[in-house]
């Protein structure tokens, strides 16, 4: 098997910035633009919120994009290929419209590997979005909780690079067929070897669904030899009524 990959047609400038525009306006999604229009470059993906681009609304002109087509899959990690696509019509609209405001999700300090993981984020950004998608679709938001993992890692060194992106890339596709899985970020690792990754889930269940597949157990099997530590840890967020205020927390049995 070979992990498919995709040429970009656009790419997300060095300093991607309409997000704080976006915030303030009401404008409905009319679809998403194709992947394949939008970067395929990782760094663009992780750190300059390129998965954006693909929102299309209803008062932009569409000439720097020709023959632009309906799509409902979108880039929810930084794998911009077919199999690692998160299809919006097979989610409930809360999570569809946290998972289109994760489109703008990217790490605001450059020690998030070490640094406080509530603090290494856009987490305000992406609450406001959700709160203007859903004023903008007419949707009056109630409170749901997700479920969110994070794994803060130190590679052994002289790893195989691509072994482990086998392993995290086909590990994320039988993720993100499982359903459920709304954003999957990881970073890049420092120069002591040390990154962070982060899924955002509908549900802990989701996430036990999307983690039992041959390559998850594979990539389990693998950690021994790849990883000097690993440090994995859970938490539920909780977004309130009207998204006027959200939290994150230790998750505890009975919740998310």
């Amino acid at each position: 098997m070979t992990v498919e990959t995709v040429t970009p047609v656009l790419k997300a400038p060095s300093n991607f910035g309409p997000l704080k525009d976006q915030s303030k306006t009401k404008r409905v999604l009319k679809h998403l633009r194709p992947h394949t229009h939008i970067s395929s470059n990782f760094d663009d993906l992780k750190f300059n919120g390129a998965a954006s681009l693909q929102l299309q609304w209803d008062q932009e002109e569409q000439q720097s994009i020709p023959s632009t087509i309906a799509d409902t899959r979108l880039i929810a990690s930084p794998y911009n290929d077919a199999p690692h696509l998160l299809d919006l019509e097979a989610l409930d609209t809360q999570s569809r419209l946290l998972a289109l405001a994760l489109s703008f999700f990217k790490p605001v300090r450059n020690d998030y590997a070490t640094g406080e993981y509530l603090e290494s984020f856009n987490w305000n950004e992406v609450f406001d979005l959700v709160k203007t998608f859903a004023e903008a679709e007419g949707h009056i938001w109630t409170r749901q909780s997700f479920y969110v993992v994070s794994f803060r890692s130190k590679l052994q060194p002289g790893v195989d690079q691509d072994h482990l992106h086998a392993l995290d890339a086909y590990s994320h596709q039988e993720a993100i067929t499982s359903g459920g899985l709304l954003k999957y970020w990881f970073g890049t690792k420092n120069e002591e070897r040390q990154n962070l990754a982060t899924c955002i889930w509908r549900s802990r269940e989701d996430a036990r669904l999307g983690g039992r597949g041959p390559w998850h157990a594979k990539a389990r099997a693998a950690a021994k030899d790849l990883y000097e530590s690993i440090v994995f840890s859970t938490k539920e967020l909780v977004i309130e009524d009207g998204v006027k205020s959200w939290h994150l927390s230790d998750y505890k049995d009975g919740h998310a």
